[in-house]
């Protein structure tokens, strides 16, 4: 299967910026990433370092407190992005989140912090961001309409790892200078700009997606839609695997870099910022690319199995960072394939609750795997963690090579080399 688009071709590579509701989106979007990178490299920190003695089984249960939502309250989120007001969903999910990085920071900065207090709030944070997530993905639809959704799935992902790229180095500078409970207070504020870029949208010129009818078992008509669709059905299977298994970051950089290289806050965030540049170039290649299909899908997964073993034996802090380059791209590649895939050929009526079930697949695996991990990492060693993650890449790339070499059974995907073009309805 493979998507065109026959009426943005010659656009260039940031034309969806020419809208003015999707600059003023991304401009809010992008100060607000930042922060959220802060707090994701503060939290691991704070979590390995000085609320355990390098416990990586800790940092995975905080990522499965955190992740584990996306999951138990699928029916709920997919209901929520299909149904309501996507722009007033917005505004209040990212209100609550700043709202629970202001506590943690509180906290922190009080030295009262604790781990079951760390504990509690990513499961708050976790809830919050389960509802946030498909409608903040659908709503790029409303801002751009489907002929350039593509190129501003793509151009999300550059500014959300320009973001990476910027914002673990600041909060591994300010837990230096300064301490890591101000991480999140920073984090706490920088969602201010994107409640001030939601309220000042020209709300005449947004175009919403069809609204699906209140009715009773939504959810399941959602999950019926998925299970008859070959094509989509391949693409969760290949999420589950690198979900579960492989984007277990957190857990990696931060193993590989207290345990392996024994490098310090500024070094820990370091990593992750080298990781972002081989994100933002998947990003930028995706941005000016005119066709997405699962070729793309087997290249990305394949790709991230052999950035995961290049990490795994990297014998020096610089050839691990190298690797994370390499991983970055990959992992950007494949996710916004299966983004940009999922989104255009779904009804637009059902894209809450396909999009609520690729998040939830995706992320939903976090509370099963990243305690697998984390034990791992803890057992045998950091390089046996990223062993695992390699391994997950590898059996995703097999299932996307299994599917292209049959037809597909479903009408609107066609077969394989087949083509859905973006600007008709899908």
């Amino acid at each position: 299967m493979r998507i065109s688009r026959s009426r943005t071709q010659g656009g260039g590579v940031f034309r969806s910026l020419r809208n003015p509701n999707y600059r003023l989106w991304t401009a809010g979007a992008l100060v607000s990433n930042v922060g959220t990178w802060m707090q994701r490299m503060a939290q691991d920190w704070l979590v390995l370092t000085q609320l355990t003695n390098h416990s990586a089984s800790a940092v995975g249960m905080v990522m499965a407190l955190q992740f584990g939502p996306q999951l138990l309250l699928l029916p709920w989120t997919g209901f929520a992005a299909d149904h309501l007001n996507q722009r007033r969903l917005l505004i209040a999910t990212q209100a609550a989140m700043g709202a629970l990085a202001l506590i943690l920071g509180g906290l922190t900065v009080a030295g009262v912090v604790q781990l079951w207090q760390v504990y509690v709030l990513a499961f708050l944070q976790g809830c919050a961001a389960a509802f946030d997530a498909p409608v903040r993905q659908t709503f790029v639809a409303e801002l751009v309409g489907d002929e350039d959704l593509p190129n501003a799935v793509a151009l999300n992902s550059t500014s959300f790892n320009a973001a990476r790229l910027v914002g673990p180095a600041v909060a591994g500078l300010t837990i230096a200078a300064i301490g890591t409970g101000w991480a999140f207070v920073i984090n706490g504020l920088s969602f201010v700009a994107v409640l001030i870029s939601l309220a000042l949208l020209r709300v005449s010129e947004l175009r919403p997606n069809a609204r699906a009818r209140r009715a009773k078992g939504s959810f399941l008509e959602g999950f019926r839609y998925v299970w008859g669709r070959p094509d989509l059905r391949t693409i969760l299977v290949m999420l589950f695997l690198i979900g579960t298994f492989g984007l277990n970051f957190p857990i990696f950089i931060s193993t590989m870099a207290v345990r392996v290289f024994h490098a310090d806050a500024r070094g820990f965030g370091l990593l992750s910022s080298i990781m972002a540049i081989g994100s933002m170039s998947g990003a930028l290649i995706a941005a000016g690319r005119d066709k997405i299909g699962f070729g793309s899908l087997l290249l990305g997964a394949g790709v991230f199995g052999v950035g995961c073993a290049l990490g795994a034996f990297a014998p020096n802090y610089w050839l691990f960072a190298g690797a994370l380059v390499v991983i970055g791209a990959a992992a950007l590649t494949f996710a916004n394939a299966t983004n940009s895939l999922m989104q255009l050929t779904t009804e637009p009526s059902m894209r809450g609750r396909v999009m609520a079930l690729r998040i939830g697949v995706a992320l939903g695996g976090t509370p099963v795997g990243a305690p697998i991990v984390g034990w791992v990492a803890d057992t045998f060693g950091p390089r046996w963690a990223l062993g695992v993650g390699a391994a997950s890449g590898f059996a995703a790339a097999l299932v996307a090579a299994g599917f292209l070499l049959r037809p597909s059974s479903h009408p609107e995907a066609g077969r394989g080399d087949g083509a859905v073009r973006s600007s008709e309805p899908t």
